[in-house]
């Protein structure tokens, strides 16, 4: 699949670090499955993959983590 981005180039499978913010938290998730374009860089992650990011993030949120970093666990 080529890239929406760059439009240049082909999408790999591997791996990029997300940070999420909602209200006064961060999240920064480290080694996200996504697919990477290899021209450009941008990584594209996958609705499930998505909805496990927001909902972590969410639960920070909840109990008043102001700052987190972790390794991506899926599940």
């Amino acid at each position: 699949m080529k890239c929406i981005t760059c439009k240049i180039g082909d999408l790999q499978p591997g791996t990029t670090t997300i940070t999420l913010e909602q209200d006064t938290t961060t999240v920064v998730f480290k080694n996200v499955p996504a697919d990477v374009c290899q021209t450009c860089g941008e990584p594209y992650i996958d609705a499930e993959i998505t909805r496990q990011l927001l909902h972590t993030v969410e639960e920070a949120a909840r109990i008043g983590v102001q700052v987190d970093v972790r390794q991506f666990d899926a599940a």
